[in-house]
């Protein structure tokens, strides 16, 4: 079932505070891009320690160099899979936590409230005899 409308203004609210930043990765890419910092930031481990291995060597230098180039114009689209990720996942939680049903429904929507217990009936207490009582005789 669709989230409410207050749902996905907070599920948006926390993809702007938990995402990756395109700014920051840009920064990390013209200054650390050789070194496939970026990527390490945008959560593309292997492909970082890949490009941290290869700059030891002046050919792998030159190979991370053309790769950090080339990574100017993937940057925002890794930053825009990051952010859906994040918006699926906020979103599958928000459901599960809601048990898939909205949350603003009418009263008459709502379980009834569970019938009040009824105390057990006291247990009978024996007959006591006494000497001026009668008994009966069937």
């Amino acid at each position: 079932m669709a989230l409410d409308t207050q749902q996905q203004i907070l599920i948006e609210q926390r993809i702007t505070n938990e995402s990756k930043n395109i700014v920051v990765a840009y920064l990390l890419l013209i200054f650390l891009g050789i070194f496939g910092a970026h990527r390490f930031y945008l959560g593309r481990t292997t492909s970082g320690i890949f490009m941290l291995i290869l700059t030891i060597t002046f050919f792998g230098l030159i190979i991370s160099g053309i790769w950090a180039f080339v990574d100017l114009f993937l940057v925002p689209g890794m930053v825009n899979e990051d952010r859906d990720k994040l918006r699926q996942r906020l979103t599958m939680e928000a459901m599960v936590n809601s048990g898939g049903t909205n949350q603003t429904q009418s009263p008459s929507a709502q379980p009834a409230p569970a019938a009040p217990v009824q105390p057990a009936p006291a247990p009978e207490s024996p007959p006591q005899s006494s000497g001026d009582s009668e008994t009966s005789k069937p």
